[in-house]
């Protein structure tokens, strides 16, 4: 099979020194250090799952010949969304933020299977969905704002409201503009709803320090003061660093009902 990329797998992550591992896997707490001294971080840890937790999620997305990883089927209407058999997770976001990289680093330990990244905003334009095993289903929504499909809203919509199976919508924000009105429209969505999500803050290795910190705080106070549904918790990634995916492929495993205890580390 193809090489993987570098840092795609947790035992390559184990080899850095102490403080540049934990960058990786909790880019969160490595922005701890540059906050002024009484700022609250409880939020920063709600999810941290130790060793033996990050390495069971890394093995539901490894595929093998009894565990196969694979798009199943697309949609553009609820009829012809596939059995509401396994858990699902979907994965939402303004058009270019950045979801398919993201989908694709997730899913980087399977790579016979083919998540199309485009440089064109608003590539994906049917509901995209991933099965892993018998253990969960993975779902790449159309992305909002521009260049979205026509029925979006529909589309969306009917899946949000009617996906009885699904257990948490993963909410893309770009990590170097933060958010955005069209996120906003989104959270309002997911809140009148009642559709649990969480925040999942992308290419945060565009942003320097400063603007990341700013966006942080700035989503984590909306976050406390204006949702009822949301996690507590942002989830920082880089799809071409790798930061923050292995936490959060062990959320993903979490949330779906596959990691029953999560130890701390």
């Amino acid at each position: 099979g193809r090489a993987l990329p570098p840092l795609a797998a947790l035992s390559q992550v184990l080899r850095l020194e102490r403080s540049r591992r934990t960058a990786i896997v909790f880019p969160l707490q490595k922005l701890e250090r540059y906050l002024a001294p009484g700022t609250d971080t409880a939020r920063f840890r709600l999810f941290q799952p130790g060793l033996a937790a990050l390495q069971r999620a890394e093995a539901l997305f490894r595929s093998d010949r009894g565990h196969p990883i694979d798009y199943v089927s697309s949609a553009v209407r609820m009829e012809h969304a596939p059995p509401l058999a396994p858990p699902e997770v979907c994965f939402i976001g303004r058009s270019n933020v950045g979801k398919s990289s993201l989908i694709r680093a997730l899913f980087s330990l399977a790579p016979e299977v083919e998540v199309r990244v485009s440089k064109t905003p608003g590539h994906t334009k049917k509901i995209n969905f991933f099965k892993v095993g018998k253990y969960f289903t993975l779902v790449d929504m159309p992305g909002y704002g521009y260049r979205a499909p026509r029925d979006f809203v529909e589309m969306v919509e009917a899946y949000l409201q009617e996906r009885r199976n699904l257990k948490r919508t993963f909410l893309l924000v770009d990590g170097v503009v933060g958010l955005q009105k069209t996120d906003h429209i989104a959270i309002e969505m997911l809140e009148e709803f009642g559709i649990p999500y969480v925040m999942v803050l992308t290419k945060i290795d565009r942003a320097s320090r400063g603007v990341l910190l700013k966006n942080v705080l700035e989503i984590q106070e909306f976050v406390k003061e204006s949702t009822q549904g949301c996690f507590p918790q942002l989830f920082l990634v880089s799809s071409v660093e790798f930061s923050g995916v292995h936490l959060l492929r062990c959320f993903v495993a979490h949330v779906t009902g596959n990691l029953p205890t999560v130890e701390d580390s």
